[in-house]
């Protein structure tokens, strides 16, 4: 019986020292003294213990103590949050919460420093990683991110497990790899870590391998076993001479060199009688003169014996120079090399499909923009300046349309149509006023349509002002699609890219399968054939410009969608456009996709070979493209017929 009394006291007694345990306020008296005057070197035993007790309340007074709201009452040493309230100064139990007034108490206030409240920063993000508000857990994760320390490696961890939301697990456990490949505690930790992370292309994972591959410039006369040397520099192409020279100073393993400045100094300071070392001061105008002074001191034992440069060149010979990880295991470092080779090289392939994406998108939007000035350039022969201000009006008329439809994705649905119907008649009268009065002479044509495109232009910025237009896409086309960190591509490229797909076997369609497009064949090739037969030129001319310029409508609210709706947009794209429809062939739809596909990729290439200056960009691809012209007159895809015959 005693004996089981003595059990019962020694569990009471036990779980008396567990429940007081739990106490903030006990941990915090235990520490008195460091949370009373914290310092960098001491607060961290402080914050372990908080860290490691779970208390819920011991993240709010992280948040206090970190904003310098905690103080102490000096009568007990107790600590309480001071809150500021009406202008009347309140206590806050740090356990359960309650509030006493401060009275005439007298309390001494808690101020920790920068570096302090930095520890305290830290700490309170291993609180936040399970924090039931994910926006904290995401701001934690991120402040892990920001600065990798080997202490966040076990709360991360641990908070993995409970981790809700998928996405950020993934995170997590990304973020986890990276410290376990710097901070793990055995080498085979780090290493399976390392190969972990070996297919993730992200910077953050290339910047850990990096960190890891680290090292620092050394010299030998041998290199030292057991190093672990990442390379052994070669004199003359990894590291010259001079360079060499200089470590091997700064090493203390040869003289410093004498410099001109020195030698100046050192012959003014013994000079005697009007010479110095022997050599009259009226010589003493050449290097040559100066180093034969000073050589002579030198042997007199008054100066530094100055190093010759076949000195240098010997005392280079004999060492070796090489770069030696800061990481001492040979087995980490060659996994973290592997692993970033084969990143680097993935890195590589990826960003070459990105840039072939890139100008897939691009040749879709030239597409777009020039296959309107294709049919009526090719057709009709007529160099139509005002092409661009098509696209524009296009442009104008989705914006117009989004005033009264508020649904984007309605808004573009009905765009669409109403700006191919407005350009088709605007091309109709402009081709039934002014072309038809000009055919066969082009440099009226040009004057005359070039006149039409700054009367358009101007138009526009009286209606619509000289500030870019918002033309908005639907919610379902923001965003990008993405494949991996390197590769992406916007919705609305992607968009644009089936729009000029669909342009493209609706054209085709119209021109092979239906009696429209089979007049517009014959007239193209020979009109005088085609009259013949009963054909009028002079409507299939109406109706070949119309439809071009409404198809430049159609791209307008497509390009709209990508770039700024502005009075001057279509000039962005005129000179291109004429680019495609040149390089491609006149007058044949395949040959203004060749067209667009090269100005494209070529634009795209030589932007990345000189990302610096696009001006510079545009201007040798105009150049390349001339030299094009020289080679291939017709184009890609010559046009038979007519076209062929002029």
């Amino acid at each position: 019986m005693l004996r089981l009394l003595s059990l019962a006291v020694s569990f009471w007694l036990l779980l008396s020292s567990i429940v007081y345990a739990q106490s903030l306020q006990d941990i915090l008296q235990t520490h008195a003294a460091e949370v009373a005057k914290p310092s960098r070197s001491s607060v961290s035993v402080v914050l372990d213990d908080l860290v490691a007790s779970g208390l819920p309340q011991a993240l709010p007074f992280l948040e206090a103590w970190r904003d310098r709201e905690i103080v102490r009452r000096e009568s007990d040493g107790i600590f309480f949050r001071r809150l500021d309230s009406s202008g009347e100064v309140q206590l806050q139990d740090l356990d359960s919460g309650d509030r006493l007034a401060a009275g005439t108490q007298e309390l001494q206030k808690v101020r920790p420093n920068g570096g302090v409240r930095r520890a305290i920063g830290d700490a309170l993000v291993r609180f936040q990683l399970s924090d039931p508000d994910i926006n904290k857990r995401r701001s934690a994760v991120d402040s892990i991110a920001r600065s990798m320390d080997a202490s966040q490696l076990g709360p991360l961890q641990a908070s993995v497990a409970g981790e809700a939301d998928a996405d950020l697990k993934a995170v997590k456990q990304r973020l986890a790899g990276m410290l376990v490949a710097t901070f793990g505690e055995t080498p085979q930790d780090r290493i399976e870590a390392i190969k972990g992370l070996s297919g993730d292309l992200s910077v953050d994972t290339r910047a850990v391998l990096n960190t890891i591959l680290a090292a620092d410039p050394a010299v030998a006369k041998t290199l030292p076993e057991g190093a672990n040397i990442a390379k052994v520099l070669t004199i003359g192409e990894d590291i010259s001479v001079a360079e060499a020279y200089t470590r091997l100073v700064a090493a203390k393993l040869a003289p410093a060199r004498v410099t001109k400045d020195a030698i100046r100094d050192a012959l003014l300071t013994h000079m005697d009688g009007g010479r110095v070392g022997g050599v009259p001061v009226a010589e003493l105008g050449t290097d040559e003169m100066r180093a034969r002074a000073y050589d002579q001191l030198a042997q007199d034992g008054t100066v530094p014996v100055r190093v010759s440069d076949d000195a240098q060149a010997k005392a280079v010979a004999a060492h070796k120079f090489y770069l030696e990880y800061t990481e001492n295991d040979a087995a980490i470092t060659d996994a973290a090399r592997l692993a970033l080779n084969g990143i680097e090289t993935s890195v590589a392939l990826s960003q070459t499909v990105d840039l072939g994406l890139d100008a897939l998108s691009l040749a879709s939007i030239y597409f777009l923009a020039a296959i309107g000035l294709a049919i009526t350039f090719g057709v009709m022969g007529v160099i139509n300046m005002a092409h661009g201000e098509f696209i524009m009006m296009g442009a104008y008329t989705g914006y117009v349309v989004q005033q009264f439809v508020p649904d984007y994705t309605v808004s573009i649905i009905v765009a669409l149509p109403l700006a191919f119907a407005i350009t088709f008649a605007a091309g109709v009268a402009m081709e039934r006023l002014v072309i038809r009065h000009l055919y066969h002479r082009p440099l009226e044509t040009l004057l005359a349509t070039f006149g039409i495109s700054i009367a358009l232009q101007q138009l526009a910025k009286n209606i619509f002002g000289t500030q870019a237009r918002p033309l908005t896409s639907p919610e379902w086309l923001d965003g990008a699609l993405v494949f991996n960190d390197v590769i992406a591509i916007s919705y609305i490229r992607i968009a644009i890219f089936v729009l000029a797909l669909l342009f493209l076997m609706v054209i085709l369609f119209v021109l092979k399968r239906t009696r429209l497009g089979l007049e517009v064949r014959a007239v193209t090739q020979n009109p005088g054939m085609a009259a013949s037969m009963g054909i009028n030129p002079d409507r299939i001319n109406m109706m070949t410009f119309g439809l071009g310029s409404g198809i430049a409508g159609i791209a307008g609210v497509a390009i709209g969608l990508y770039a700024k709706v502005t009075s001057e947009m279509g000039a962005d794209y005129i000179v291109q456009s004429f680019m495609t429809v040149v390089v491609g062939g006149v007058g044949n739809v395949w040959g203004t996709l060749a067209g667009a596909s090269l100005i494209g990729f070529l634009q795209k290439g030589i932007e990345w070979l000189n990302p610096s200056n696009t001006l510079a960009a545009q201007t040798y691809m105009i150049l390349f493209i001339i030299l094009f012209i020289q080679f291939r007159p017709k184009g890609i895809v010559a046009l038979k017929g007519r076209a062929a015959a002029d």
